[in-house]
C-alpha cells in the first residue's frame, strides 16, 4: 500500500492528494502533524530517495525559520538531522509520497503523471 504523509489543512497536500484520486493512486494517509515521521522511517526514505537529507526539511516552514535552520543544518550530523526531523512533522517537507519504487517528496504535477494505480 502507497503512503501518502501529509497536513490536510496545506493547500499543495490538498492538490495533491486530489491528483492522486483522479489517477486512481490507493493511498493510505498520514496526518504528519498528528503522526510524525519516526527517525527510522525518515532514515529509510531518505537512503531510498537518493536525495539530500535537506530535501526532507519544509524550509519555508515557520519553525524552520524560528530555529535558524538555514545556518544550522550545515554542522549538523546526518543523526542530528534525522532526530530534528522526527521531533516534529511540521518540520518535514510535505507531501511525502511513498510507493513500492518512489519516494517523492514535495509536490510537483509532473513527478505524479508516471505513476500507476
Amino acid at each position: 500500500m502507497n503512503l501518502f504523509l501529509w497536513y490536510p489543512k496545506c493547500s499543495t497536500c490538498k492538490k495533491a492528494y486530489q491528483e492522486l484520486q483522479e489517477l486512481n493512486i490507493d493511498v493510505k494517509t498520514r496526518d504528519i502533524k498528528e503522526e510524525n515521521p519516526t527517525k527510522e522511517e525518515l532514515r529509510e526514505w531518505w537512503k531510498r530517495s537518493s536525495v539530500d537529507l535537506k530535501k526532507f526539511f519544509n524550509t519555508s516552514g515557520l519553525i524552520y525559520k524560528e530555529q535558524k535552520l538555514k545556518e544550522k543544518l550545515p554542522n549538523m550530523t546526518e543523526e542530528e538531522q534525522l532526530e530534528l526531523l522526527a521531533s516534529n512533522g511540521m518540520l518535514v517537507k510535505r507531501p511525502i509520497l511513498i510507493t513500492k519504487d518512489k519516494i517523492i517528496i514535495g509536490y510537483k504535477e509532473k513527478n505524479y503523471q508516471n505513476l500507476e494505480g
